[in-house]
């Protein structure tokens, strides 16, 4: 029979060469043979040449994903100077090629400051953002390469880790949405050399950091890995949190709206029961709050 185990987070560290997708593959059997679920998802992909954090999603927590994918990110990124690719990264076809030889340190440093900020960052062909109802890269493979709208994404940071031309390794601290791989691209034009993305690990996403991490192995071949799931009480730690009575909880289950309470925030909130089992996200309307995703019960 199979057995009940908590709705929540798994913190994983994504092996190179799978997609997000695979993983999620694996995750979502090993969960169904456990518990007969099979809602799995994760919060932020990443490409198969990149490993690191990926943050998955059991039962209905892959409600939750989109708060999950809100959070800061930060990566170790390792690009290459003196060519550009068609998916901007190692995957792609050479499209140029040009001497990187002359590049300094210097000229890196001062390149790197347009870069931090709020920035406008166009995205790559080689993207899952649609266009007309199409997926970039479902446009890319057929050879057709669109006009894309920049979007504006921010960077908080960029440290230099290491210079070894035409090698730069950089840390990145920045929003959802920022492409590194566009990063990697932009920079080599900055600098009329071209380049592209050669290695990218991430560091963190949100709340869940590599250091804290697990192999995929471990969830695919330990019989206690339930006990690594987090919890959205404890994974929605950094989030506006509301304790509700017994009466509130009535109310919200049933479609209706709350009392905001003096002192309380007054954005969107996640609403815990006693036994910090989450039973809804909450946003305002007027001096009430209102349901706007509600939670089953946990027996």
């Amino acid at each position: 029979m199979s057995e009940r185990v908590p709705v929540g987070f798994l913190n994983i560290s994504k092996p190179l060469q799978l997609t997000s997708h695979d993983v999620v593959a694996a995750v979502r059997r090993r969960y169904r043979a456990k518990t007969g679920a099979k809602k799995v998802g994760h919060a932020g992909t990443l490409d198969p040449l990149a490993d690191g954090v990926l943050v998955i999603c059991l039962g209905y927590a892959t409600r939750l994903s989109e708060y999950m994918m809100a959070g800061r990110k930060s990566y170790r990124a390792r690009l290459t100077f003196g060519a550009t690719t068609s998916t901007y990264d190692s995957a792609g076809d050479i499209l140029s090629r040009s001497d990187a030889s002359r590049i300094s340190r210097a000229q890196i440093d001062a390149a790197l400051p347009q870069f931090i900020g709020e920035i406008a960052q166009v995205p790559p062909m080689y993207s899952a953002i649609k266009q007309k109802g199409k997926k970039l890269y479902e446009l890319a493979r057929q050879g057709v390469t669109v006009a894309r709208p920049a979007r504006d994404v921010t960077i908080h940071d960029i440290e230099v880790i290491s210079w070894r031309n035409p090698v730069l390794e950089l840390e990145i601290n920045c929003g959802a949405g920022t492409y590194i791989r566009s990063l990697a691209h932009d920079l080599g034009d900055a600098l009329e050399v071209g380049a592209y993305l050669s290695g990218l690990t991430r560091l963190a996403s949100g709340g869940f950091s590599l250091e804290n991490s697990i192999d995929l192995k471990t969830i695919l071949e330990s019989d206690d890995w339930p006990r690594h799931i987090i919890s959205p009480y404890d994974a929605l730690r950094d989030y506006n949190r509301l304790a509700l009575t017994d009466h509130e909880i009535q109310s919200i289950r049933h479609g209706g709206f709350i009392q905001q309470r003096a002192g309380a925030p007054s954005d969107l909130v996640f609403a815990f029961d006693s036994a910090k089992q989450l039973v809804a996200v909450l946003e305002p309307r007027g001096e009430h709050w209102k349901p706007h995703k509600v939670f089953p019960a946990q027996s």
